[in-house]
């Protein structure tokens, strides 16, 4: 619930002089792709992946948006395979999972809007073999410029996801969204995202952090943060939050 209060404070009231623009013309289907890979050789051996695709599309009365990630690690692991009891090196997946979702907004005007999205996530080194999430929540945009976005959502939604020891679980959840993006210079730009879906099984947070520095109009450079959480683990050796840096080559659709 902490990051409830965080997203309802984020929601307060800003300045009247933080501008909001509509959007007039429909601006077609644009987005950006990410793609990022590490292979380490020698005393150790592994590749890891990861991607993450973002595209959306919107007009002056609507806004569609579908994304979608994944990451994937391959590492030289020693243990105890076969009944011999004689440890053995073998190169296993040590990670594995993705997520896609969806959102389409119907907006009122320019600051407020009525969102229904869907989440799909799938991890094979978590608590939940899947979760499933669909909601209907309001956004409002606080500051939507030429440089900077903030805006949040919140509405009810219902959850369904497979555990690994309790079995499968359905119930409504509370979603809050907190997104902001800056343009710190023409070519660097600061993000994050915090997602949090909470619910009476299990509190789902996601939070996303970056800097990209654009190197032409197409491409640039992004150093991220990720944190995700879950407030239920169905083992004591299963953490309960799994962080993940990287630095991504960005690729703009335009």
């Amino acid at each position: 619930m902490p990051y409830l209060l965080s997203l309802l404070i984020a929601a307060a009231p800003l300045p009247a002089h933080d501008t909001v623009e509509a959007v007039v013309e429909d601006s077609g289907w644009t987005g950006t792709g990410e793609l990022g890979m590490a292979m380490a050789r020698g005393n150790t051996h592994s590749e890891s992946l990861n991607t993450r695709f973002v595209f959306q599309r919107e007009n002056e009365h609507r806004k569609h948006q579908v994304r979608a990630s994944g990451l994937r690690t391959r590492s030289e692991v020693t243990a105890v395979f076969e009944e011999d009891g004689e440890p053995e090196t073998r190169s296993q997946i040590t990670s594995n999972r993705f997520d896609v979702g969806a959102s389409t907004s119907l907006k009122f005007d320019a600051r407020r809007y009525l969102v229904g999205s869907v989440r799909y996530e799938n991890d094979d080194f978590s608590s939940y073999d899947y979760q499933g999430t669909a909601s209907l929540g309001y956004g409002h945009h606080f500051i939507r410029n030429d440089t900077t976005t903030l805006l949040t959502e919140i509405g009810p939604g219902y959850r369904r996801a497979d555990t690994r020891s309790r079995g499968v679980e359905n119930g409504p959840l509370l979603r809050g969204l907190f997104d902001f993006s800056t343009r710190l210079t023409d070519t660097t730009t600061l993000v994050n995202t915090l997602l949090v879906e909470a619910g009476d099984d299990n509190t789902y947070a996601q939070n996303d952090f970056g800097v990209s520095v654009a190197m032409n109009a197409s491409l640039a450079l992004k150093a991220g943060f990720q944190a995700r959480h879950n407030t239920e683990a169905s083992d004591a050796d299963i953490s309960r939050t799994d962080r993940l840096t990287t630095v991504n080559l960005v690729y703009t659709f335009r």
